[in-house]
This record gives C-alpha cells, structure tokens and sequence, in this order.
C-alpha cells in the first residue's frame, strides 16, 4: 500500500496515493468530498448529462481502500453526497453496498456543506469529531491546531519530463492536513488560491496523489 507517511500533533498519519488518510495507531481510514450521486444530482438540475458510473467507481476505490487497510473507523469529512436528495435517487444496489462497507466497523459521517443534517443510513452523524490529538471536520478553522478537514478539493500543478499537469493533493504543515477530494467527478482548487493563503502556514507542503504519491512544495500564491 503506496503512500507517504507525516506527522500532525504528535499522531502519524500517512496519505494514500487514492486521497485516502490512514492512522494506523486508531486503524481508522479517512476520506472526504465523496459527492456521491453528483452525476445524478447534475441532471436533475437541468445540467449535462454525464455518465452515471461517478458513484459506483468511487465505491470501488474506498472498498479496495478497506479491504487493504481492514480499518476499524472510517470518517467521512463531509460532502459525501452532493445534495441530501441524492439519497433518494440512489440505486438500491449502491445502498446496499454502502451498507456492507459499514457493516462491522464504526462509521462516522460528517456534516458538509452538501449534505448538512443527519442522513439516513447507519453510524454517527456529527458536525465535528474531536479525536485527540486531532479533530475532524468538514472545513478547516484559521486558528486551530491538530485539524483534519477537506471541502477545497486542493489540486497542485507539477512538472512532467513532457508537460505541467494538476493533480489532486493533500496540503498539510504543523497545524492541519486538508484531504483532496475522493469522489469521482470533483473538480479541484489549486493551492494557490487565495483562500488557503491564510489557513496554510508558509513552510506547508503538498503529498499528490496517484500511483506513486510524493511531497512536493505547496505551489502558493504570487503576490
């Protein structure tokens, strides 16, 4: 299992190359921004048709992610489906293997901006998870430290022999880690952005994901 391990407030963590975080001390497995249903969600709103295999392949890669870790938690940091009317909409079979992905484990959901609101599938339904030394939510709070959060979907643009390309990517320096986006289809924001200019601290760096996932420097705004 490829991925690159750091330390955050005193527990070490490592980022999967599929934007998966393992703490191995707590055999808990975090993912964030799922978005399942975005395909669904896209057309009902009157927006282009896309292939509807979004929520079925990101399924794939988190039951690969729990049969290779066999975690014992799993958090989901919100945004795990793209509105609450998906829940609706969903195939049975997905719910179904929602439900045996649970099935045996503590699992906790995480309200996103989303999904806001207890949903109606089994485990706890939490605004934020305090898990010392480190606390899990949605979006990150300036200020805090020990934080693990998604909601920007942080991308970072590297250098190939060939070309520039823009992968998903954790951001994580001394106080917090920021999770990329785990769902199929989810767009990103580079780090860059002015919104990470304050949430990031200066010497913050980047793991990108992929096969072979590696840090490299946090790309950050030019003034």
């Amino acid at each position: 299992m490829k991925g690159v391990e750091f330390s955050l407030a005193g527990a070490q963590l490592t980022a999967l190359g599929s934007g998966a975080l393992w703490w191995r001390d707590k055999s808990l497995l975090c993912v964030s921004d799922l978005h399942l249903g975005k395909s669904e969600r896209i057309l009902r709103k009157g927006g282009s048709h896309l292939p509807p295999y979004d929520t079925q392949d990101t399924l794939i890669r988190l039951e690969q992610d729990l049969q290779r870790t066999n975690a014992q938690t799993v958090v989901c940091l919100g945004d795990s489906f793209d509105d609450l009317d998906v829940l609706g909409s969903l195939p049975e079979a997905a719910n179904d293997w929602i439900h045996q992905l649970q099935a045996g484990r503590r699992w906790v959901w995480i309200e996103g901006n989303h999904d806001p609101g207890p949903i109606e599938l089994p485990g706890s339904h939490l605004a934020e998870l305090p898990h010392p030394p480190l606390t899990f939510r949605h979006i990150a709070e300036s200020g805090k430290s020990g934080e693990i959060s998604g909601h920007y979907h942080p991308k970072v643009r590297v250098q190939t022999r060939l070309r520039g390309i823009s992968r998903p990517a954790f951001l994580f320096d001394s106080d917090r880690v920021i999770l990329p986006a785990y769902g199929t289809y989810t767009g990103g924001l580079r780090s860059t952005d002015k919104a990470f200019v304050n949430l990031m601290r200066p010497e913050a760096k980047a793991i990108i994901t992929g096969q072979t996932p590696r840090i490299v420097p946090m790309p950050r705004r030019e003034n």
